[in-house]
């Protein structure tokens, strides 16, 4: 099941680092089989708001991301980011093709009966 790392990029400054670290990050990224979905272009907010950008990239599964989040190659450019970008990162499994909203409502209805909600 793919697994992505989800980023929330707030104030960003552009600086030598960050050029650094967008040039190295995809090395990083090839021996999990990561790729880039999104990557910071302005999104069109439809409801609420939202400050800032976001990075999606997409890995086999969860373990791919977090080898990845933990390699030694990702350690060594992490702070790249971090020391001029405040952000949050997340690592999230995705849903497989046949993913079906309403099984997992009949599942919440059901709990919610049992709790006498």
């Amino acid at each position: 099941m793919p697994a992505y790392g989800f980023a929330h990029l707030r104030s960003r400054r552009h600086h030598a680092d960050i050029i650094e670290y967008l040039e190295r990050i995809q090395a990083t990224l090839d021996p999990f089989a990561g790729r880039f979905v999104i990557h910071g272009p302005p999104a069109e907010v439809v409801e609420g708001s939202w400050p800032g950008s976001m990075v999606l990239i997409e890995f086999p599964g969860l373990a791919e991301a977090r080898a990845w989040y933990n390699s030694p190659a990702y350690q060594d450019i992490l702070r790249l980011r971090t020391d001029h970008i405040e952000g949050d990162l997340l690592l999230i499994e995705g849903v497989g093709p046949d993913y079906d909203p309403s099984e997992r409502a009949a599942k919440l209805r059901a709990e919610a009966g049992r709790s006498g909600e």
